[in-house]
């Protein structure tokens, strides 16, 4: 309310020591408390490297990493709460910070049926976002975009007025090769912020394909459901199959950071036939004798990390709206239907809608016999 307290601030501060010792929303209250003050501009410089190396932040989207221990419940810590408390405090001390908006990315993905968890939640990241819209967002957009690459001219766009309306402009890969290290451009033409995201779709030069880490860590491997001598690997790494036999196949994805509207999609191998639990003529699939023991003691309580999966004639897939940081398994039954030679792609994970942030798995060769 305007009734600030500088002394007491910095009060707080020599208490605990030193900036490192306060927890991030401490440090967001403090800087918004700071801000504009001229006496604390070593604190509020201090708070903002601290929290700009306390960040986990992706090609699109950013959040603040922070955790009260094992009592965090007791105190109704939310980091979404510290989100919103940040980006608040932020939008005032460093207004042109390209953090800001991949923040804001951040929790708005974090919704889940249009709103966040709880109450304070909702107050908190409102209040922020109420700012941000304030700051940024009160010209109504009535402008038009340009696109150029090297020399050449791309296209544009007009918008106007407030609306969800996107624009996209391909440019095919024989002519970004022809522009080979040309600047691309991007011209915004009168008023209203511009968002704009740049992505380049490709297809390997090469069916061997090594893993790759983005964002997340993916794993396959298959195992026998009925007889160990049914799925063997040899040397080669050539997964080898009986021909008739069940197999289980396992992913493991592992993502050291929260991650927002994740598909994670496996490709079968062309003899394999996935095992639909929905189908009444698929028959009882069989269970994992390890996986209740994988779960833990509190296996009944945890339901499976994804909220949806599909089973297609060449693929499965598994989608969440929030995937917590963590290793995180999927697994399915399929049958070997046909005896073949066949080259497997590798299993990926991306957030669907920021496909940059990916990962994947190693192809693989596999042999129906």
């Amino acid at each position: 309310m305007g009734d600030v307290d500088i002394a007491k601030g910095k009060n707080i501060i020599a208490q605990a020591g030193s900036i490192e010792k306060l927890q991030m929303e401490t440090l967001g209250w403090l800087l918004g408390t700071f801000t504009g003050n001229a006496s604390a501009q070593a604190e509020r410089a201090a708070i903002v490297r601290h929290a700009m190396n306390k960040v986990s932040e992706t090609a699109g989207a950013a959040n603040f990493t922070t955790s009260y221990g094992d009592g965090n419940y007791l105190l109704l810590s939310s980091d979404r709460r510290v989100d919103g408390v940040m980006l608040e405090s932020l939008i005032q001390e460093q207004k042109n910070s390209d953090l800001i908006p991949k923040l804001v990315t951040g929790l708005l993905a974090h919704r889940k049926a249009g709103h966040w968890l709880n109450t304070q939640e909702n107050a908190f990241v409102l209040m922020a976002l109420d700012l941000y819209f304030k700051t940024y967002e009160k010209t109504t957009p009535d402008f038009v975009a340009r696109v150029w690459l090297g020399n050449d001219y791309a296209g544009d766009h007009a918008f106007k007025g407030r609306t969800t309306e996107y624009h996209q402009i391909d440019i095919a890969m024989k002519d970004v090769a022809t522009h080979d290290k040309q600047s691309l451009t991007i011209q915004k033409d009168g008023a209203g912020r511009l968002y704009y995201r740049i992505g380049m779709k490709y297809a390997p030069a090469d069916f061997k394909l090594p893993p790759a880490d983005y964002g997340f860590v993916v794993e396959r491997r298959y195992e026998s459901v009925d007889d160990p001598k049914d799925v063997t690997k040899d040397k080669d790494g050539v997964w080898h199959i009986k021909a008739g036999a069940r197999v289980r196949v396992k992913l493991n994805m592992v993502n050291e950071n929260r991650r927002y509207h994740v598909a994670l999609v496996d490709p079968m191998p062309a003899g394999l036939e996935a095992m639909n639990p929905e189908l009444a003529t698929t028959g009882p699939i069989p269970t994992d004798p390890n996986e209740q023991k994988a779960r833990g003691a509190y296996w009944w309580w945890y339901g499976p990390w994804y909220e949806h999966q599909n089973m297609r004639d060449e693929r499965t897939e598994a989608f969440a709206s929030l995937l917590w940081e963590g290793v995180h398994e999927y697994s399915y039954v399929a049958r070997a239907t046909t005896p073949g030679n066949f080259v497997v792609p590798p299993p990926k994970a991306e957030e669907m809608y920021m496909p940059e942030t990916f990962g994947r798995g190693a192809s693989d060769r596999v042999i129906v016999e």
